[in-house]
């Protein structure tokens, strides 16, 4: 059965895939059996940190500047990924681009942005008053504001991971996803389920950071006062109501992680592939840790969606 109507366009998904810069396409994703032994499942693991700006967010980004019509200013908000693409991929269409971001925010992903050519404007105490500021701050000029997981390019950019998915040898049991605003998982959730329906697709999210999860169970739109999660990728207290609607249909389950999995995940991650994840690309690998019963003897996906961390989370954390 596939998700009722949605605004997310297979023809959209597949015009992503032909239009978004090849650097962020295709991939790694592969069998990793040590680690699948170690958590007592056949794990599929596909690898977003081996592009510029280390994360998923560039397919969207990439996608929604290479439609612009015009190239005047645009404003974003992020908590850092999601501005270092929307950077990378201003400076290649010579676009000027503001990005609001909380003075909280990973060090790293701010000095990346800056070193990409942004503007980055430090304000409020988290990414969603960034985000409330940074539109204020678009009226104002007149500038064009960009939201992450509202903006359909974005959605559709992500949802290419979706297509390569379909291209792995066999049909996954589960694929975990990360859930933040919402970009990521409903774009690969539109197109799993459009193409192979008896995948479930589960939502993993940080406990400290629930409100989209919150919000979906709940059937109505839920805000949180403050996040209290390391997972600074997928920290959203305010959900997006669209991002919402995009949901229906698409969820077959929802995990909440805690904090020591998510490091515990990371630490599994380098251990057994090498590769350096920051917590949001980890949390599916921690919804296996912490409800290995629900996954047991299956081959399960999960995407490792972003790998920026300072020299001083490396050391903590890893």
């Amino acid at each position: 059965m596939t998700a009722p109507a949605s605004r997310l366009s297979l023809e959209r998904i597949e015009r992503a895939a032909r239009t978004i810069d090849p650097v962020f396409l295709h991939t790694p994703q592969f069998l990793c059996e040590s680690l699948g032994a170690e958590l007592g499942v056949r794990l599929a693991l596909k690898i977003e940190t081996l592009n510029p700006v280390r994360s998923f967010k560039g397919r969207g980004a990439d996608f929604f500047v290479s439609e612009l019509t015009s190239k005047g200013d645009l404003v974003c908000a992020s908590a850092g990924n999601f501005g270092q693409a929307m950077a990378y991929a201003c400076r290649r269409a010579g676009v000027k681009l503001t990005v609001f971001a909380s003075p909280g925010a990973n060090a790293l992903k701010l000095e990346r942005m800056r070193l990409l050519g942004a503007d980055v404007v430090l304000h409020g105490r988290d990414f969603d008053e960034a985000k409330v500021e940074a539109k204020r701050v678009a009226a104002q000029r007149g500038a064009r504001f960009v939201e992450d997981s509202f903006d359909i390019e974005t959605v559709e950019g992500a949802a290419t991971m979706g297509l390569e998915w379909m291209e792995f040898p066999e049909p996954l049991d589960a694929l975990l996803v990360a859930l933040g605003n919402g970009a990521m998982f409903n774009g690969v959730a539109r197109v799993v389920k459009a193409h192979s329906p008896k995948t479930r697709m589960i939502a993993a999210q940080a406990a400290g950071a629930s409100a989209m999860v919150d919000s979906w169970r709940a059937g109505r739109l839920i805000v949180h006062e403050q996040c209290h999660t390391i997972a600074d990728g997928i920290a959203v207290r305010v959900p997006i109501p669209v991002a919402l609607e995009d949901m229906r249909g698409l969820v077959d389950d929802t995990i909440l992680v805690g904090e020591q999995s998510i490091i515990d995940a990371m630490r599994l991650l380098h251990r057994h592939l090498g590769i350096v994840a920051e917590p949001s690309g980890a949390v599916g690998v921690a919804a296996l840790l912490e409800h290995p019963e629900k996954f047991r003897g299956q081959l399960v996906g999960a995407i490792v969606c972003g790998g920026n961390l300072t020299a001083e989370q490396v050391r903590e954390w890893l």
